[in-house]
Formats: C-alpha cells, sequence, structure tokens
C-alpha cells in the first residue's frame, strides 16, 4: 500500500514539474516582443526626466537656481570643473557714431581693412546726399561682423581715421549656456545610439513604431540643439560692430573745452553759420532763378492790368457827371437869379462893378 502511495505521489511531483517547465516556456515567449517595449520606455523615462529642466527643443534655460549659483560660482573661479575646462564664450557688440570729411575716403578705407581683418560686411546703407532741392551731407550704416580677435584692432583704425562721437560696447558671457547645450546634446546622442540598438532588436510592428517615433524626436532635438550651437561659436568667432558715418565740414569737439575755448568756438561757429547760409541763399536763388522769373513777370503783368482798370474806371465815372450836368433843368436857360432876393447872378455882377 505504502508503494502505491509513493508511486502516485512521484508522479504528481513529475506532472508538476512538466506544467511548471510549460508555463515557463510559454511566458517566455510572450515576454520576449515586450522586453524591447521595457528597456525603450525606460530610455524614454529617463530623457524625460532630462527634458524636463528645459523650456523647448528651441531654447533650454538654466536646470535649476542652485545650478546657477553653482556656475556662477564658477565664473568668480568657483570648483566647477567643466565651466573651467571650457573657454570663456563671450559675445561682443560694438555700437559707433564716427564723422568724417572724407566720406568716399573713409567708406572705402573701412571695407578695405574689413577684408583684410578677415570679416565681412553683414548690411550696407549709404546716402550720397542727392535731394531734388540739392545736395546734403552724406551719410552710411554698416553692419560689419570682424573676427574677435582683431576687434580692438579696427576700432583702432576707425577712430585714428574719423572722428568718434559716440561708442558703445556690450559683452555677454555665453560660457553657462553653452556648456548647459553641450551637456544636453550629449544626453541626445547617447539616447539615439540606444534606440538605435533596441530598434535593431525590435521584433514587433508596434516596438518599431514607438521607436522610430521617439528617435525622430530625438533627432529633431538634436539638429536644432546643434543649430543653436552654431550661431552661438559665429556670435562668439565674429564681433558685430554697427558703424553710423556722417558727413560734416567741420569736426564736433568732443573734448572739455574752458570758457574762453566755448566763447571763441561759439562765435566762429556762428560766422561760419551765417557765412554758410549766405552762400546757401546764394544758391538757393540762382536754383529758384527761373521761378522768379516767371512770378515777377506775371507780378508785373497784374499790376498793369490793376492800373488800367482803375483809369477806365475814373473816366467812365467822369462821363457820367458830365452827362447829369448836361441833364439838369435850366441849364439851357443861363444863369438862374438867386431865390433869396430874386436878382440874377449877372445883375449882382453888376451892381459890385458900379460901387467899386
Amino acid at each position: 500500500m505504502k508503494n502505491c502511495i509513493m508511486v502516485s505521489g512521484k508522479k504528481r511531483t513529475l506532472l508538476a514539474c512538466i506544467f511548471a517547465a510549460l508555463l515557463l516556456s510559454g511566458c517566455g515567449a510572450s515576454s520576449k516582443g515586450t522586453g524591447v517595449m521595457e528597456a525603450a520606455s525606460d530610455t524614454a523615462a529617463a530623457s524625460a526626466v532630462q527634458e524636463n529642466s528645459y523650456a523647448d527643443a528651441g531654447g533650454y534655460a538654466m536646470e535649476s537656481t542652485a545650478e546657477a549659483e553653482e556656475m556662477d560660482m564658477a565664473a568668480e573661479g568657483g570648483s566647477s570643473p567643466q565651466v573651467q575646462s571650457t573657454q570663456r564664450k563671450l559675445i561682443r557688440n560694438v555700437t559707433l557714431e564716427v564723422e568724417t570729411e572724407t566720406f568716399e575716403d573713409l567708406l572705402a578705407n573701412v571695407k578695405k581693412r574689413t577684408e583684410q581683418f578677415g570679416g565681412y560686411i553683414e548690411e550696407s546703407y549709404a546716402y550720397n546726399g542727392s535731394t531734388y532741392y540739392g545736395k546734403s551731407n552724406r551719410n552710411a550704416n554698416l553692419t560689419i561682423r570682424i573676427p574677435a580677435q582683431k576687434l580692438d584692432e579696427f576700432l583702432t583704425m576707425v577712430s585714428e581715421n574719423s572722428n568718434v562721437i559716440s561708442q558703445n560696447e556690450s559683452v555677454t558671457d555665453v560660457t553657462l549656456q553653452y556648456v548647459d547645450m553641450e551637456s544636453h546634446k550629449k544626453a541626445l546622442v547617447a539616447e539615439q545610439e540606444r534606440l538605435l540598438e533596441l530598434l535593431e532588436r525590435a521584433e514587433t510592428i508596434e516596438d518599431i513604431i514607438t521607436l522610430e517615433s521617439r528617435l525622430s524626436d530625438v533627432r529633431y532635438m538634436l539638429e536644432s540643439m546643434e543649430s543653436q550651437l552654431r550661431t552661438m561659436d559665429n556670435q562668439v568667432s565674429y564681433s558685430t560692430v554697427y558703424l553710423n558715418i556722417n558727413e560734416v565740414t567741420r569736426y564736433t569737439p568732443v573734448q572739455e573745452q574752458t570758457p574762453w575755448e566755448k566763447i571763441a568756438t561759439g562765435f566762429m561757429d556762428s560766422l561760419f553759420d551765417i557765412g554758410n547760409g549766405l552762400v546757401n541763399f546764394g544758391i538757393d536763388c540762382i536754383i529758384n532763378l527761373p521761378y522768379l522769373i516767371l512770378w515777377a513777370v506775371i507780378l508785373t503783368v497784374v499790376f498793369f492790368l490793376i492800373r488800367l482798370i482803375i483809369r477806365l474806371v475814373k473816366m467812365v465815372r467822369k462821363k457820367k457827371g458830365v452827362k447829369k450836368e448836361k441833364k439838369m433843368p435850366g441849364n439851357s436857360a443861363g444863369p438862374q437869379p438867386n431865390m433869396m432876393t430874386g436878382v440874377s447872378p449877372k445883375s449882382e455882377e453888376k451892381k459890385d462893378t458900379t460901387m467899386k
């Protein structure tokens, strides 16, 4: 009896082992496809945690205030080895306003020296001073890109060949932003390589579609970041100079003057303005001489017409007065006697003669 019980127990154990083996093989087959998905989801989750610290694919902010403070300490000589090992990224922009008495020579010299320094003119605008009424002072506005190491030499050249009225320079330190973007770029490259490995191991259509979708997003962010880094490198390598050139006949004083110097300069400026005004007035008169002659002829004709009309009016009035006198009663019978005395004017004249 005991032998039968032992045999039946062994059979049950054997059946349980076989059943367990079948279950394990089925689970292995079903989990083989999900393993890729779990790995892809882990990779996406890890990258999502990193991406939450950025604004979007086009611009990336600092990860936290603490990290920003740490980078600021590194900029002051702190303990950030990543920033210390990176060359400072400085963007320099300069705005210059200058005067010149030789406009064409200065403009040609600026263009020539820009090419010699390895730079280029990004934008140019020039006004030759021509107007409908004559000619005024010329001016030009240039946007020049100069290699950063040649910027000071270029500014010295401009100041030596012109009168600098104003100069404004700004320096932007983008080292921290550049380092942050480079670190994010490395993370995206690593994620791209991981996704490519998982894509080679994927077997189901669903896994392939999911991996390719995520890979497309990663590549888009990577290309956008590389474009921003290239733009930043260009801004760092080439400084920007905004140059405004104005043609003048006399330079504007840029140094501090004593009271007597101010009086002398102001007096000479007044004389110069008066002379310049008279010259311009004479030029304007000569330019507008045909109009002046035309208006003189018109005014002369109008004057004589008005004078002729006045004479005609006077003649008409005079004729009307004569006609009225002829039409008055008693004019044909001779002089009438005085109403008060009843004596005619002729008899009164006779009396006066006899009395004399």
